[in-house]
């Protein structure tokens, strides 16, 4: 009989891409997903994989919603991947962040606890728990300093997971995931919002990119390589918590200049800096140790950093040119509203 799995936030990057791992694998795949007027299924669409996965509409905020996801599922195992992941908009938005972000865990926990024990549950957390400390490659005992509602939210999480695992015996894990990145990153994220402007700005659509804190330094991976560590951590004999991450850190001023040249220009004549994009709480630098997850788990990422921004450049620029040829197809670029028409002001570079 093939497992079943549910994940929340099945529309989002890793949430999709985790949807087609897991379908490879013979998984049958059940989403929750968040009733709004336009339904966000490009990415399910992209990778040719909507019709093969069973959407529930759930809030998680809404515990009655959630018992149904997973009555209906009845799942072996539940990835949360929901969640409000802005850093930014976690400062616009805290109560609201510390809502679905935080205390969500605890609901969907406690029907676990209530009616199947049994079930496997992975909890996305993050790098942002580090926050402001940086002395060394932060591995599993490194302790955390958060820095953000988000960040915040995503401590009681953590902490939470880590409680009822030892309090009632669940099968529940972190997985401390730092940057990852990929052609279905959403647009509120700094390393798509600079592939997706080298693109227009190649092809002759735009001038200049608008951004903030270009020093900031972090750990960024190939989102596909990361979602197989958390099926890996589930797939152990007991829970555990594991860093998951690259070892090595760029800034984003370097992540301009690869993403430039590979379209033969100088990100420095098309640059604006704002300082109305900087966080009211830097995190300058984040760089992970995922020593644990490599002896235990046999992960080890595949694709490296500059591979990875040549991957979302080319996948930009191909679907410009797509668009500029009349054609029609999944993606969110020709709907995002311009950062000079909305209030907020926060572009993500969270993981």
């Amino acid at each position: 009989m093939h497992k079943k799995a549910l994940i929340t936030g099945i529309t989002g990057q890793d949430g999709s891409y985790l949807a087609q791992f897991l379908l490879n694998k013979g998984y049958k795949v059940y989403g929750t997903y968040r009733r709004l007027s336009s339904p966000n299924f490009w990415r399910l669409q992209y990778l040719n994989i909507f019709d093969k996965v069973e959407l529930i509409p759930a809030e998680l905020s809404d515990s009655a919603s959630l018992f149904e996801a997973i009555r209906i599922s009845s799942p072996d195992e539940i990835y949360n991947l929901a969640a409000q992941s802005f850093v930014g908009a976690s400062f616009e938005q805290p109560i609201n962040t510390t809502d679905v972000s935080g205390v969500a865990t605890t609901r969907i926990l406690e029907i676990i606890r209530q009616i199947n024990p049994k079930i496997k549950f992975y909890q996305a957390s993050t790098s942002e728990l580090y926050g402001g400390i940086y002395d060394h490659k932060q591995n599993e005992e490194v302790p955390f300093h958060p820095r953000s509602p988000y960040a915040a939210a995503k401590l009681y999480s953590y902490w939470t997971t880590r409680i009822y695992r030892d309090a009632y015996g669940l099968f529940a894990a972190n997985g401390i995931l730092f940057n990852h990145e990929s052609p279905l990153r959403g647009l509120e994220f700094v390393t798509r919002k600079i592939t997706n402007a080298v693109a227009k700005i190649h092809l002759g659509f735009s001038k200049n990119i608008t951004l903030g804190n270009i020093n900031a330094q972090r750990d960024w991976g190939f989102a596909l390589d990361y979602v197989e560590s958390m099926w890996m951590i589930l797939q152990q004999d007991k829970p555990q918590d594991f860093v998951i991450a690259t070892g090595q850190m760029h800034s984003i001023e370097e992540l301009l200049d690869i993403a430039f040249k590979l379209v033969n220009l100088d990100y420095k004549k098309h640059i604006v800096i704002d300082k109305k994009f900087f966080r009211p709480l830097e995190v300058h630098k984040l760089c992970g140790d995922s020593s644990k997850a490599k002896k235990v788990l046999g992960w080890v990422p595949k694709v490296a950093f500059k591979q990875l921004v040549e991957i979302m450049v080319k996948e930009d620029i191909k679907r410009w040119e797509g668009w500029q040829k009349g054609e029609r197809f999944p993606w969110d670029a020709i709907n995002y509203p311009d950062e000079r028409k909305t209030l907020s002001r926060y572009i993500s570079i969270d993981d």
